[in-house]
């Protein structure tokens, strides 16, 4: 529990009514969890504003409110803080609440469109491995030290984000790394927050549905960096164009990686198969089971990292080429006739190029590259003809198929992407909207040596239609595939 008064540390207040000497045993911004002695914060969101809950907050015992805008009735026994900005103040509270857990322990956040989630998933295999305690804060899942929670969003609120962190100090860990989206730096879940360091990857279409255009989406990515203190440092990915752009205007330490510039963290891919990669890291040679040149720039981002942690640098090199990809990351399978089946996450424009050429680029160029691909419903629509368009191009036969499409319907989704099939592509492409058939029809389609990838979902276990998630897995759906051809 907290005191009011506490709790209420460097937030930007514009009025008090009632006592800030009352103690607090929770702050809450959703009603339906508040409980007698919570703190209620009524938050303006996307799609509902929270100021109408701010009576049944304190039915179910709210003591103090937090808003921006005041109640005209004001109940007895109850404080009310009016502030200018409700986001901010209720990350700032939430530092306050659980002791600024983030100042106890070296906290780097990584930013950009693709690559978070391997870089913050390889970084605490990393550091696991050289020893330490490590707190892991990504899509896919929450790990304090050995503990694993589900991840809901890419970046939590701030209120979860505190309490892992405040978990994560009190077992004694010495390092996160946390996934930031451009989500949570735009609804201020990051404020508040002591980063030791920041790491950009790239940017490439994605979230234009939220943001209302690139150049928005590309500021608030920046403005993370625009707000690192001068203690931490800025690491970023010179060879993407707007690498430059994210330290402009940052006061922390500027650093960079580089594949095809120079950069303080060099390197250069040298061999590459289905088995792993070599390469150089400043000029050092290092074999990693890592795969792909988007794979070369995430190691480059991770060793970076290491050294600026201050891990010895042989040591670190050596810790890379034990690293084992991340789930759903061009995660692979082979068939017992020898068909490779690849699964990626990769559903941005961007990252389905990449995946599709590093398989281009490890085939001899007998082999056939079968996609099987879908995008996602209620999001950007703009980028499905563009998705399409690339797996025509880089595919030898396309299936375009469900990916979640939440509550549209699937086939309109699958026409959007085809109207991005160049002519001369069509006769590559078919559509199947069951995915479990689609990857049925792949697998009955390819041949010894064939290639396989299922694009779209990764990690993700699950397939989202209308308000409902059933069981779906790409990886277990393609393995059974394989047996059933086996007998």
């Amino acid at each position: 529990m907290k005191k009011l008064k506490d709790i209420l540390y460097k937030v930007s207040v514009n009025s008090v009514f009632g006592s800030t000497d009352v103690l607090i045993n929770e702050i809450c911004f959703d009603s339906r969890k508040v409980k007698k002695g919570s703190l209620f914060l009524a938050q303006k969101g996307v799609q509902v504003d929270g100021h109408k809950f701010i009576d049944k907050a304190i039915s179910l015992g709210a003591t103090v409110v937090v808003c921006e805008t005041l109640p005209k009735n004001k109940e007895e026994g109850v404080a009310y803080v009016e502030v200018n900005d409700s986001s901010t103040a209720l990350a700032v509270m939430s530092a306050n609440y659980y002791d600024d857990p983030s100042r106890k322990l070296k906290l780097v956040g990584v930013t950009g469109t693709n690559g978070k989630t391997t870089v913050t998933t390889l970084l605490y295999q990393l550091f696991k491995k050289a020893g330490a305690k490590v707190g892991l804060l990504s899509t896919v899942k929450v790990l304090v030290d050995n503990k694993e929670y589900k991840a809901t969003h890419t970046t939590p609120d701030s209120v979860m984000i505190n309490k892992y962190l405040a978990e994560m100090v009190s077992e004694g860990v010495e390092y996160c790394f946390m996934e930031v989206s451009s989500h949570g730096i735009h609804q201020k879940r990051t404020e508040g927050l002591c980063f030791e360091g920041g790491v950009y990857t790239n940017l490439s279409h994605d979230h234009l549905d939220y943001h209302e255009t690139f150049a928005e989406y590309r500021d608030v990515k920046k403005s993370f960096f625009d707000n690192l203190p001068k203690t931490s440092f800025a690491l970023t990915n010179l060879d993407d164009k707007n690498g430059q752009i994210m330290l402009q205007n940052t006061k922390a330490r500027k650093l960079s990686y580089a594949l095809k510039t120079i950069g303080d963290f060099k390197g250069k891919v040298l061999e590459k198969s289905f088995s792993g990669s070599l390469l150089t890291l400043n000029g050092i040679e290092v074999w990693t089971k890592l795969i792909g040149e988007f794979n070369a720039y995430n190691l480059l981002a991770i060793h970076g990292v290491a050294t600026l942690l201050d891990l010895e640098k042989m040591e670190s090199l050596r810790l890379l080429s034990e690293l084992e990809s991340v789930s759903g990351r061009f995660q692979y399978t082979i068939s017992g006739d020898k068909v490779t089946a690849v699964v990626d996450y990769a559903h941005t424009p961007d990252a389905l190029k990449n995946v599709l050429q590093t398989i281009n680029d490890i085939r001899t160029g007998n082999e056939n590259v079968i996609t099987v691909v879908g995008c996602g419903g209620d999001r950007d629509r703009d980028k499905r003809p563009k998705m399409a368009k690339i797996a025509s191009q880089l595919s030898t036969q396309v299936i375009f198929t469900s990916d979640n499409p939440r509550t549209e319907e699937p086939q309109g989704i699958i026409d959007d992407m085809e109207k991005g099939v160049a002519p001369e592509n069509h006769n590559k492409t078919l559509s199947i909207l069951d995915r479990r058939q689609a990857i049925k029809t792949a697998c009955k389609l390819s041949e010894s040596g064939d290639i396989i990838l299922i694009a779209g979902k990764g990690h993700e276990n699950y397939q989202e239609i209308n308000g409902e998630r059933f069981h779906f897995d790409d990886l277990e759906e393609v393995v059974n595939c394989f047996n059933l051809l086996k007998t």
